[in-house]
């Protein structure tokens, strides 16, 4: 299809002879126009759909002999004033871009853990609202800022198609922003629930498995929504140049089957989030009738859902109506920003002004730990005693046990006993041993996490390895004394043949043969002398001397 409409084209003016024409007081080489297909426009431009040159003053361009053209200027380029598009545009753009220091602070606020991270809360489960707030922002400013050449553009080419991309990334992240807000918030009221009782809520029974597919559908729809509106073919949606292109090219693009399956699709990713929300209020909130319930429901989900739901209509009103569509390019802003843009910023609004009220989740757990804690006190008719009691009347070196010990007595009001039963008495002079730093520091670091198990099992194969090694080094410095006399060369020199395993005079050994021939003396080692009769001694060491 032709870029232009066939009835805005014009006939080339007469000039000087037949081979020349004037366009605003030039003259042109008509032969040389007609060779490379140029056409004069009626909008006063001259095209042969490959370059597309402006011919009113003062843009008008030289032609040489040779078909080149001298000081042009492209159809497309930002000539024109702001119009009533860009500067709403610049605002939201400017919006969004501040908007990004307040999700910052809000993302750093609630995603800091003070408490060990859980399997079943992941971290990540309350930022994800906060991230998508970034990617809309982003996408915000991406699109309110190209809004400025959408009117500046003297015929409409890529920032139209770029305001359109973004716009249309920015509704799908929307919702999901929306969805992880409420999707949290039923992981939050599941928290609270089970901090006191970890058994009270199955994770296998209808309620988990719901909570395990509804962020699927959710998701689901979004993709396919992502999938029928974005990844498409945007250059006809330029084509925007007449009122007759704009008729015959981009209002059927910009309302084809697929827009329009893709405002189905974000409405059931709408009713994913309502379903969501009361599937959270049934389980987590009940309350005896409806509308206890709705009066129940968070504020910011009052004005949120509402909110998303004029996004969701608006598409369907853009996808059935293109005169109302913010593809196009004559659209009045008076219906393009209260129902495509002003939603967002609203929900925008109300997100970080909750997440500012609302505190960070884990130092809320560590409150409502305290305070069950003082109930549990105040029942047992135990005083908790003040921060400073303990460290100037309190032991700072008190293992866990003893401490356990020390509460104990004070709330049942008796003496510690021995374990015979006996009433134990502090009557010695000195103060008890207390245990080392070594042993104290492992007593009191208790961990039943899967990796502080692992750790203990490493640092006690390591202390055994250790005493092993003290054991060997002992046993070397010390011997025992049957293994020591071995060495010893006191014992070695000694005449005491006994002990050395020697046949002696007293023993009554006679004369007997060994291997080594010297068992044939049976004189006295002290006489030095020898049997008549009998071979010498033959000495063969020091040890048998």
């Amino acid at each position: 299809m032709p870029l232009f409409d066939a009835r805005d084209i014009l006939s080339f003016p007469g000039g000087n002879n037949a081979s020349d024409t004037v366009i605003a007081g030039i003259n042109f080489n008509l032969t040389t126009l007609q060779h490379w297909n140029y056409t004069l426009y009626s909008n006063g431009t001259l095209s042969n759909n490959s370059n597309c040159f402006l011919t009113f003053e003062p843009y008008t361009p030289h032609l040489l002999a040779n078909g080149t053209f001298l000081n042009t200027t492209s159809c497309y380029s930002p000539l024109n004033g702001l119009g009533n598009r860009a500067k709403p545009g610049i605002a939201l753009g400017v919006f969004f871009g501040l908007s990004l220091v307040f999700t910052m602070i809000n993302l750093r606020k609630h995603g800091r853990l003070f408490l060990p991270s859980e399997k079943r809360f992941h971290a990540i489960g309350r930022r994800w609202q906060w991230y998508w707030m970034l990617w809309v922002a982003g996408c915000g400013m991406a699109s309110g800022f190209t809004s400025v050449d959408v009117d500046r553009y003297y015929l409409p080419e890529w920032p139209l198609i770029l305001n359109s991309i973004f716009w249309y990334l920015m509704i799908p992240s929307t919702l999901a922003v929306v969805w992880e807000s409420v999707r949290h918030w039923g992981s939050w009221q599941e928290r609270q629930v089970i901090d006191p009782d970890p058994f009270i809520l199955s994770q296998n029974d209808k309620r988990g498995r719901r909570e395990f597919y509804m962020p699927l559908v959710f998701y689901g729809f979004g993709f396919l929504h992502f999938f029928m509106a974005v990844p498409r073919n945007w250059t006809p949606i330029s084509y925007q140049r007449s009122p007759d292109q704009t008729l015959q090219v981009a209002a059927p693009q910009a309302t084809d089957g697929r827009f329009k399956a893709g405002a189905v699709f974000l409405f059931f990713a709408w009713c994913t989030i309502l379903f969501s929300l009361a599937h959270s209020m049934h389980y987590y909130t009940p309350r005896p009738s409806l509308f206890r319930t709705i009066l129940s429901t968070p504020p910011a989900f009052l004005l949120t859902l509402p909110l998303s739901l004029t996004i969701v209509a608006y598409q369907f009103l853009s996808a059935f109506s293109f005169a109302h569509s913010p593809l196009n390019l004559h659209a009045s802003p008076a219906i393009i920003y209260p129902l495509g843009w002003a939603p967002i910023v609203f929900i925008f609004i109300i997100h970080e002004i909750a997440g500012y009220i609302h505190p960070n989740e884990d130092r809320e757990l560590i409150r409502q730990r305290r305070l069950r804690g003082q109930e549990l006190d105040r029942e047992m008719g135990y005083t908790r005693k003040p921060p400073w009691w303990r460290r100037l009347n309190g032991n700072q070196n008190m293992t866990v046990q003893q401490a356990l010990a020390r509460n104990a007595q004070e709330v049942s009001g008796t003496a510690p006993r021995t374990a015979d039963g006996s009433v134990a008495k502090d009557d010695v002079e000195m103060s008890p041993m207390l245990p080392s730093k070594r042993n104290l520091d492992r007593e009191v670091r208790i961990d039943n996490t899967p990796a502080g198990r692992a750790l203990a099992r490493r640092e006690g194969r390591k202390e055994a390895e250790l005493d092993e090694a003290l054991r060997e080094a002992a046993r070397a410095l010390f011997p025992a004394p049957a293994e020591r006399k071995k060495t010893d060369p006191a014992y070695l020199m000694s005449d005491d043949l006994e002990d050395r395993g020697r046949p002696g005079v007293g023993t009554g050994a006679g004369v007997g043969g060994d291997e080594s021939g010297r068992s044939g003396s049976t004189g006295s080692v002290e006489s030095g002398t020898t049997m008549v009769g009998a071979k010498p001694q033959v000495v063969k060491s020091m040890l048998d001397i």
